[in-house]
Order: structure tokens, then sequence, then C-alpha cells
């Protein structure tokens, strides 16, 4: 059954690799044996999770892009294949937030959001998937979205909408690329602490989250590894596109 998830020969281009949760994902494909090419807009992060891949004796290399920029994820893009020739698994885990009320929402930060968030992983999955196409690659291609993407949450309504563009966007490419070989999920996490949410983690909220969390408690980065490694894995999850998976303790099962 081990078989079922070795990703030995392979490489992934985790774009937003070098966050809390895009960590431990790439670290858990590492861990199966894909070769991980770390992407963010901080490359001093990115190469401490090239570190932190190495040490457990993972194969991973850096590198800096805004996907916000097409002409950077086009450079990244040739740089990768450079590196790495070609690539079967594409991980999208970059995001942006703000806790700015709607009605107090300016325009540029909307479309700042919105650019990282949905627009950034249109531009990725254009200029990945294309390349895979035109080269006969086949592979699998994950989106993270969030919970707020189908149960829109209160202080973040930019990106409760733009998550919910990406689940759109999932099954749409789904569809798309399923002629190709190329499979298109997302994985929706629950609520797992990380330095893109803390500031809005108040006691008031969080108890409020535990209170719809059926498993009541947070989620632990590497809990993602799981879902990862099995939809990375064309033996695993070779019947599986345009699915949403929760990863969530239960929490969009909740109602009152």
């Amino acid at each position: 059954m081990g078989n079922l998830f070795d990703l030995t020969g392979k490489t992934a281009v985790a774009f937003g690799g070098n966050s809390t949760l895009g960590a431990a994902m790439c670290k858990g494909l590492a861990a199966h044996g894909a070769k991980i090419a770390i992407v963010g807009r901080n490359l001093e992060k990115a190469e401490k999770v090239v570190q932190e891949i190495e040490a457990e004796g993972g194969t991973a290399k850096a590198f800096q892009a805004d996907v916000s920029t097409r002409s950077d994820v086009e450079k990244v893009a040739d740089e990768i294949e450079q590196w790495s020739g070609s690539f079967e698994i594409l991980l999208n885990a970059p995001g942006k937030n703000s806790t700015t009320p709607f009605l107090e929402l300016e325009m540029d930060e909307y479309d700042d959001i919105m650019d990282v968030n949905l627009k950034g992983l249109v531009v990725i999955n254009q200029i990945f998937a294309k390349r895979m196409i035109d080269k006969g690659t086949k592979g699998s291609i994950i989106n993270v979205s969030s919970v707020s993407s189908t149960t829109p949450l209160s202080k973040v309504f930019t990106y409760s909408v733009s998550k919910a563009g990406v689940n759109s966007m999932t099954q749409f490419l789904a569809r798309e690329f399923a002629p190709h070989g190329i499979r298109v999920n997302a994985i929706i996490p629950g609520f797992f602490p990380a330095e893109q949410n803390r500031k809005i983690l108040s006691e008031e909220r969080t108890a409020s989250i535990m209170a719809h969390t059926p498993m009541n408690r947070f989620g632990e980065a590497e809990e993602l590894q799981g879902a990862t490694v099995w939809l990375a894995s064309d033996k695993a999850s070779s019947f599986v596109t345009g699915a949403l998976i929760r990863v969530d303790g239960g929490f969009g099962s909740m109602t009152i």
C-alpha cells in the first residue's frame, strides 16, 4: 500500500510554500519523495523551508515570485524548468487577508487581495498547466481554499469572496484539463493558527470557532499533509478531480 503514495521522481511546484500551512504541505510531499520548488515573495522564508526539508533528507530549492505579476510567474516557470526539467505537481497556496469591514473597504485593498488569492491562481494555472500540456505531462494541481469559501465568515469579506472563486475555478479547470491527464482539486482547510490569521483570533472569536467545530480544537499544519499527498499521487487519487476536500475538524458539517 505504501507505493500508492510514492512521489519519487516527481517535482512539485509550491506557490506560497513558505507560509505556515504551505510549508507543512511541502514537507509532506518531500517526505514521500517529491522534489520541491518553494516559490514565495519572501525568498528568505522560502530558503528557510528548503533548509528544513533538506535537514529531513529531502530535495528542494527556493524561488522568488510575486503571483500578482504575470512576468514574475513566467520567469519563475523558466527557472524551475531549468532546475528540474518538468513538474507533475502544482500546489497553489498563496494567500492574503484583511479585517477591513465591508463598508470601509477601499478598492485598492480589495484589488490587492484578489490579485494574490484569485487572479494570482488564474495566472499560475494558465502558465504552469500550459507547459504541462505542451509537454504531455500528466499530473495534479492542488488549490488551497478556505472554510470561508462556502460559509462566508465575518471580518474577512474579500478573502471569502476570493476563496469562493478558487472553488469555482478548481471545478472548471478539472473539466478543462481532464482530457490532458491533469487532475485539479482543492483542499479546504479549517482553522489552523498561522501568521496570516492570528490577528483575528481573539478570545471571543476563538470560542465561537470551537463552538462550531465538532472536534473542538484547531488543526495542526501537519494534518494537511495526508490530503495533500493523497491528491498529489496519481495512484492513490487517480480518479479524483474537481473535488473540494475539507480538512476542518467538522466545521463544514455544523449548523446549530
